[in-house]
């Protein structure tokens, strides 16, 4: 397959990008996907990229630098654009935009029961880290 078009989100894409994310399964009651959305397209250290196809939106990526990693989020292809390699081209744009900004590592979490998930980004080259993530809501404590 020849790299498609992947380009920065505008705007006006947010909708259809969200949507994307639903429909690959990747939202969550705790998250907001919109406000994610406008966060990460609206700063200098983030970017929501997609890319379009014949149809409307065929992929869409989300990736930031925090300075120390680079980190990717909602990589999401359309389930009948699958199997043609977006996803790979996807997650090289992500890279792309992270290395143009001299982020030495990236970094992504998958839900350990999602096999799907981890088979391709290990075909992709990712290994497992010899990590734990730790985490706590922030919204409700105090």
């Amino acid at each position: 397959m020849h790299r498609p078009l992947i380009e920065p989100a505008a705007p006006d894409d947010a909708a259809a990008v969200v949507a994307l994310w639903r429909a690959c399964g990747l939202t969550r009651p705790w998250n907001d996907p919109e406000a994610d959305f406008v966060l990460a397209q609206g700063g200098t250290s983030s970017a929501v990229l997609v890319a379009r196809g014949a149809d409307g939106l065929a992929g869409s990526v989300m990736t930031g630098f925090d300075g120390h990693r680079g980190w990717v989020y909602y990589l999401a292809v359309s389930p009948d654009c699958r199997g043609a390699g977006l996803g790979r081209a996807l997650m090289a744009a992500a890279e792309d935009w992270l290395r143009a900004r001299g982020a030495p590592k990236l970094q992504l979490m998958v839900r350990e029961d999602n096999a799907a998930a981890l088979g391709f980004y290990e075909k992709l080259g990712l290994a497992r880290q010899q990590v734990v993530t730790l985490g706590r809501f922030l919204k409700d404590s105090a």
